[in-house]
């Protein structure tokens, strides 16, 4: 009897055009050669790649949705909003996400005083080398600077002890609100989905404000499947999408070799009951 076609979908990871440290056609290779059939390169608040990783795929014979990664402030928390299958060349996304990318260099030159304050000196100069685009420079680009710098192992140890909350370093940014988000991803012709909703510090009730109002504003899907969640979130997350009638998404959310917790298209494949977001598009 011959095995069913599982199709291996990727819909999450970010290149070097936002926090990532390789280039969108890398990642194409790279998305290939790990088997991935259907894949989305999501870059935070930034469609600059889009093109790039479209061309890569088409020459791999990958298919291909545009997408990315939108930064979005909700009751105070910052929550991420994946959307796939945009117009990447649309006027109303693109100038949405110009203005949620404005203030993060004056973000970033605060994060670098405090950091100066603890000790640590050029932080800012530093972490622009990361950056491949300074529009973009964020946590990650910081973090990376730290681990260069000797202050921490590795990322992991630097987020236990900068740039969050209440520790040096951690300056709060107000992002895209939750219905311009969704708004412009509509407009663009996209879908809207959660992205690693297990990541978020939230409590059951607020979790369940959260997909209720995303629910309402037309949000139509969450990842279940993420290198951002732990196999118990896994199920946690399935039967979270079955309580509030959401597809489901799978994507690694990988960012660099060394960092990421898992390779793109190395995902366990979606629980066979959800339904899959990529049948919006296929």
């Amino acid at each position: 009897m011959s095995t069913p076609f599982i199709l291996n979908a990727d819909l999450h990871c970010h290149s070097v055009v936002s926090d990532g440290t390789l280039t969108p056609e890398t990642l194409a290779l790279r998305a290939f050669e790990n088997g991935v059939h259907l894949w989305a390169l999501t870059d935070h608040d930034e469609l600059g790649g889009q093109e790039r990783a479209a061309c890569a795929a088409r020459d791999l014979g990958m298919d291909y949705l545009s997408g990315v990664e939108i930064s979005v402030t909700w009751m105070g928390h910052t929550i991420h909003i994946v959307g796939l299958g945009i117009d990447a060349a649309h006027i109303g996304i693109l100038e949405g996400l110009r203005r949620t990318r404005d203030g993060r260099q004056n973000r970033a030159k605060m994060m670098a005083e405090q950091l100066a304050k603890a000790g640590i000196a050029g932080s800012y100069e530093g972490a622009l080398l990361y950056a491949g685009n300074p529009e973009l420079i964020s946590r990650t680009h910081f973090a990376r600077f730290l681990v260069e710098q000797g202050v921490c192992r590795d990322t992991d140890q630097v987020f236990k002890n900068y740039l969050v909350e209440h520790k040096p370093g951690y300056v709060p940014h107000q992002w895209a609100s939750l219905d311009d988000a969704l708004a412009w991803i509509k407009a663009a012709g996209g879908v809207a989905v959660i992205a690693h909703p297990g990541r978020y510090k939230l409590s059951a009730m607020q979790l369940d404000e959260l997909f209720k109002h995303f629910k309402e504003l037309g949000g139509l899907a969450i990842e279940v499947v993420t290198g951002s969640h732990s196999p118990a979130q896994y199920q946690i997350y399935s039967k979270a999408a079955e309580h509030y009638g959401f597809m489901a998404s799978r994507g690694s959310d990988f960012h660099d070799p060394q960092e990421s917790y898992i390779d793109l298209g190395k995902l366990p494949h979606l629980p066979e009951h959800l339904t899959p977001v990529w049948s919006v598009f296929h």
